[in-house]
C-alpha cells in the first residue's frame, strides 16, 4: 500500500496471493520455492505437477494457476497499450518463452503506436516456423494497421537470429513497403531472454 506492487520481488507477490503459510513452511518460504520452480518449468505448470510442491496444497494450487491465467488473458487481452519500444512488448509476448515449438507472431500497431492485436500466425516444427507475407500481414490488413512487429521463439534458448530467420526477415520488410504497412522489428523470444533483429541488423530495415 505504501509503495505499490511494482516495488515487490517475485516471491514476495507470490505470497501476497498465497496469503498464508502451512504448518510445514511458512508463506514466505513456500514463495520463494514457487518462484524458483515457476521460473524453471518449461512450459505453463499443471496441477498436479504444482501440488507435488510440499506445503502447497491442491487449493492454493489452484489460486496460482487461476493467477497466471488470469494475467494471461488480461496481457493478451483488450488493454490498448502505446509501444515506443520493442521492450514493451515482452510481457504480452512472455507467453512464446516457454512454447515448446517454434511460433510466429504479429503485433498490429496504430497510428497513434497502440497495440491493435496480438495474434499467432504460426505453430511450427520444434526448430523452425515458415511463414509466407500473405498469412503474415492478413490480420493487420483486416485490423487497418499502420506498422507491424514481428516475434517468433526459439525453444533451444539461443537469441541470436539464423540464416533463416534473417531471410524470412528481409520478405516481410519488402512486403512491408509494398502494403505501405512497415515492419518496425523481428524479435526473437526465448527461455534465456530475447533479441531485436533491427538492433543487431539495421540494414535489414533500411529504407536506403
Amino acid at each position: 500500500m505504501s509503495f505499490g506492487v511494482k516495488s515487490l520481488s517475485d516471491s514476495e507477490l507470490i505470497s501476497v496471493i498465497l496469503g498464508s503459510g502451512s504448518r510445514l513452511k511458512s508463506v514466505f518460504l513456500l514463495a520463494k520455492e514457487l518462484d524458483v520452480y515457476l521460473k524453471s518449468c518449461p512450459k505453463f505448470p499443471e496441477l498436479s505437477e504444482l501440488s507435488k510442491i510440499t506445503g502447497l496444497g491442491r487449493a492454493k494450487a489452484c489460486q496460482i494457476l487461476a493467477c497466471l491465467e488470469l494475467s494471461s488473458r488480461f496481457l493478451l487481452g483488450g488493454q490498448s497499450q502505446v509501444v515506443t519500444n520493442p521492450v514493451e512488448l515482452l510481457p504480452r509476448l512472455a507467453f512464446l518463452k516457454r512454447a515448446q515449438q517454434e511460433c510466429m507472431v504479429c503485433v498490429s500497431l496504430n497510428g497513434g503506436s497502440r497495440v491493435v492485436g496480438v495474434h499467432t500466425l504460426t505453430v511450427g516444427l520444434a526448430n523452425q516456423t515458415q511463414i509466407h507475407p500473405r498469412e503474415a500481414f492478413s490480420q493487420a490488413i483486416l485490423e487497418n494497421a499502420v506498422s507491424v512487429i514481428f516475434a517468433h521463439n526459439h525453444p533451444s534458448g539461443n537469441t541470436h537470429p539464423s540464416r533463416d530467420d534473417l531471410d524470412v526477415t528481409s520478405r516481410l520488410v519488402d512486403s512491408g513497403r509494398i502494403l505501405d504497412i512497415p515492419v518496425l522489428d523481428h524479435l526473437i523470444i526465448t527461455p534465456e531472454g530475447w533479441s531485436s533483429i533491427k538492433a543487431l541488423h539495421p540494414n535489414i530495415f533500411s529504407t536506403n
